[in-house]
Parts: structure tokens; sequence; C-alpha cells
């Protein structure tokens, strides 16, 4: 069969499809008798199973750390984060010359202090808010590479990325600081550029803060009172390292890991993570007198530079889950993706002559006994359904849902329906119709051609707004969609030959 391009009439038909579940008189309200659309509904068997994921694509937006025993396989899921600091490309702007800045009794610029603060997404993070964990940083060796480092089981640790005799300091901290005073929580200077907390305390954000100051050798053997002051000589030293930050990550700091090293049931999101080297410095008039100030040089993690979380599950616990025929999964992170197996030849030798118009597919959630416990995980809220061999490509283009191999739904009534993929059907078809042309073993060649893949997301936007004669709009719009790296779980209604999912799937074609 080929499939006929849906026309304009067909297309309008659809709409009726989706406010009415009774598709028997739509060819009737449409056209005239000489020419109306007749449409039939069949429904086809469709096969799931659960597939093991040893990695994911990790882009730069998200990032955790910690380690929890999962209660529904009692096996522990361990995260670790690794990242760059981005340079300002006018940092000459902002750092005072050489004359300004402060030095210590020999003449050597010195820095007062250097912190890693570390602000956390406490919503979107997992455990108790006041678990006692101890989180480790370390220096990174060298620069990472940038195409090993975007996939959730790249080990900086075992590849040698972690520098011998480098950096290294260990902090004990929790989700909530609860032994910070209530004039601090308070304080909202600091997080003026923010719109929301992660707290309800009024412009207060949970954070880390692991302070650099202890003496730092660098690889050549020079030893510094801080980590700061190593940074701010190699300014002063080599200002050409600071041009950018591709020059001050192959040549000042390539990057630092963060991990817990001890305590469990905490997952932490990083919200943002920022370098803050503080000095003082003086203002300098023709007199070569002026004021004293302090201040700071800002580095901060984001997306123009690498970051990656490293996901460690269970292997021999997540197989079990994948053996269990009673349903299939979906665990994340990097854990079970569901695999969905499409009757595509059925559905195109089924009705040879008609236009396929319209294909809907509903995955039931099966509640189990974790659901209603404070230790379960979330249920993942948003789902891809990814064409299989485009999955990795998917991601590492940072697509979004296009209805045509790629379609998002958010979880609805305890299921996640998909209204109509009738073009990723087509889609299937044709690419075997078009691959037997020239290879009679192409279906061989090519195992995954009827097969997409259900995968949790995170979805990324952008955020706008407009004025109207109503007031303001606001708007979210797509950019990106991500593999989700939180901690979520659920178990979905399996489709296997004894009892399978339907696909209902409507055709169409004129009387006439």
């Amino acid at each position: 069969m080929k499939f006929k391009f849906v026309t304009a009439i067909a297309l309008c038909a659809m709409a009726f499809i989706s406010c009415d579940e009774d598709t028997a008189n739509i060819g009737n309200s449409l056209t005239s008798e000489n020419d109306k659309l007749i449409t039939t509904t069949h429904d086809f068997d469709v096969l799931t199973q659960s597939v093991a994921v040893d990695s994911v694509f990790s882009r730069e937006r998200q990032g955790y750390f910690g380690l929890v025993k999962d209660p529904e396989t009692n096996a522990f899921v361990k995260s670790e984060f690794t990242t760059q600091f981005n340079m300002m490309e006018s940092v000459d702007d902002w750092l005072p010359t050489l004359e300004e800045i402060a030095k210590d009794k020999d003449g050597y610029v010195v820095a007062d202090s250097c912190l890693i603060r570390i602000i956390l997404d406490v919503r979107s993070s997992y455990g108790d808010s006041l678990a006692s964990m101890k989180l480790r940083v370390s220096e990174l060796d060298r620069p990472i590479n940038s195409d090993l480092m975007h996939y959730t089981n790249f080990d900086p640790k075992a590849m040698g990325y972690i520098r011998q005799g480098g950096l290294r300091y260990e902090k004990m901290f929790s989700l909530r600081d609860l032994t910070l005073s209530d004039s601090v929580r308070y304080l909202t200077d600091a997080n003026l550029h923010r719109n929301t907390s992660t707290t309800n305390d009024n412009g207060y954000y949970d954070e880390i803060n692991v302070s650099l100051n202890d003496p730092y050798t660098d690889k050549d053997g020079v030893t510094y009172n801080n980590y700061g002051t190593y940074i701010l000589q190699k300014y002063y030293e080599h200002p050409e390292y600071f041009k950018n930050s591709y020059n001050f990550i192959h040549n000042v700091c390539p990057g630092l890991h963060f991990e817990t090293v001890d305590g469990t049931g905490v997952m932490a999101r990083i919200m943002e993570m920022d370098m803050f080297v503080f000095y003082s410095a003086r203002y300098l008039d023709d007199t070569e007198d002026g004021d004293d100030y302090n201040t700071f040089l800002l580095m901060t993690s984001t997306e123009e530079v690498v970051q990656t979380t490293k996901v460690t599950n269970d292997k021999a616990a997540i197989n079990r889950l994948v053996e269990d025929n009673s349903c299939t999964y979906l665990k994340t992170p990097a854990g079970i993706f569901t695999e969905v197996t499409f009757p595509v030849d059925e559905i195109s030798t089924s009705h040879p002559t008609d236009s396929l118009l319209s294909a809907k597919i509903l995955f039931q959630r099966q509640n189990n006994q974790y659901d209603a416990s404070a230790l379960s995980f979330s249920v993942p809220d948003k789902l891809m359904l990814i064409e299989k061999d485009s999955l990795d490509t998917f991601f590492k283009n940072r697509m979004t849902a296009n209805n045509l191999f790629a379609y998002q739904v958010s979880l609805d009534k305890n299921a996640y329906t998909f209204s109509n993929i009738s073009n990723l059907i087509t889609r299937m078809h044709q690419a075997k119709e078009k691959g037997l042309k020239n290879d009679p073993n192409w279906t061989a060649h090519h195992p995954n051609w009827n097969k997409a893949m259900l995968v949790p997301v995170e979805i990324v936007t952008i955020k706008s707004s407009s004025s109207t004669i109503y007031g303001t709009q606001s708007y979210e719009t797509p950019i990106a969609t991500e593999n989700k790296l939180g901690l979520t779980s659920t178990r979905l209604v399996k489709g296997t030959a004894d009892q399978p999912i339907k696909i209902q799937v409507i055709y169409a074609k004129f009387n006439n």
C-alpha cells in the first residue's frame, strides 16, 4: 500500500476526531453525497518491552550529585557532576590594574579568599532535607574531551582525569542548612537577579559553600596561599589566558568534579554553581592616592562550557526489572526505557486504497506499593515517543517534538496518550518501501525500522511576553529536549502477544 497525502478535507476531519469519539458521520458533515469522505476505524496489536539503558546523552543544563537507595530495587543510584567554568571575555574591564590590586609583603598579587557556591534546586532534589552528606570537590588534571563527556557513563576518575595531589576539599552538607540565622535567611541583596526561590524563605536560596582557602600547589610546583591567589596571579602573568573560556580552561582551570563520599538518601539538583575570587584593591588618582575597596571575580558554570552528570546504577537490579514480564518500566536516570514495536505492515496492507488519517495509542500506568511512599521516586511527567534509530541524534541536536518521528505528551489521568502518530507510521512504512528497492535484506540490516522508544524528558523553554488590550501575556517556547536525569520511576501496562496494547487507526477515502 502507498499512503496517500491527506487532503484538506481529511485534515478538517482530524479536528472533528479530536473532539468526538463517534466518527460515523464525519464524511456526511463535510462533503456532498457524491464525494462523501468515508472513514473506517481499525485496531491493531502493539508489543512493548523494557530495555536497559546503559547511558544517555547528558546536556549541560542539568546537574546532580548524591547517593540514594531505590525503594523499588533496594539498590543504590549515584550521580556525580563535572563542570568547567565560563570566563567573561570582558574580564579586563572588571579586574583592577596591577598597580591597584592588593599584594602581600613580598609584592605578589594576593586574593583575600576563594569560594565555590552551589545553589540547590530543592524542589527538584530528592531525600530528607536534613540528612547529612559529605561532598568532595576535586580538581581535574586536564580539559575533558567534550565528545566523550556528554554521556552519563563517562567516568572521569576511571579515565585518569582527576589530578593527583591537586585541589581537594570535603564539606558536610544537607539540602536545608538550618544552622543559618534568620537574618541570613532573609537576605535578598545577592538574589535580586532571580525571579523565584527554591524555598519559602523570602529570597533565601539553599546552597552549599565550599571555601578553597587552603594552600594550593599548581602543576609547576608553585604554592599559593589559596586557590584564588593562584587564579589572580595567573591573570597578571598571562592575561591572554583569560581572553575567553577556552583559554581559561586549557591554561588555568580545567574544571572540577563533585561527588558525595559519605551519607546516603539525598540526590541534590544544582540550580547554579559559581566560583568567587575575593580581593582588595585601591582606586588610584593622579596623586597615586585613592579609596580602598573589596570586590570579587566571578566565574560561573554555564551552558557555554562543558558540564555533565555521571550516573551509576546497579545493573543487576536494572536487569531484574527488565525481565519482569508483568509490565514495562520507565526509570531514570539512565535506567530503563520502554520499546514499542508498531504493526506497520498490518496497518499499511489492511486498507490499501485508503489514506491513513489518524493513529492513537495510550500507555496506561500501573500503580505499585511505592506510589504513596515518601521514599518513592516521582512519576515521569513528560514523555517523548521517539523513533528508535533517531534517539541519539534527537538529543545531541537538542531537538523538540516535531510530530514526525518525535512526539511529546504529559501524564494525564494516569496514562500517557499519543492522540495521533500517523506521521510516524507513514514514515516507517515509506522508509521500508524505499529501502527494499535497493536492498532485499533491508529489514535485516535495519531491525529497528518499526520501533520507537518511550523516554522521560525535560523540556527546555524560553520565556517571553507581549502586551495586548487584555494585559500582558506570558509564553514559554520549547527550544530543546533533554534526557531526564532526576530520579523517576513508573510501570506501564505491557503489550504482549496474548494481551497486546491497541493502536486505533482511522482510514479515510472519498466515495468515488
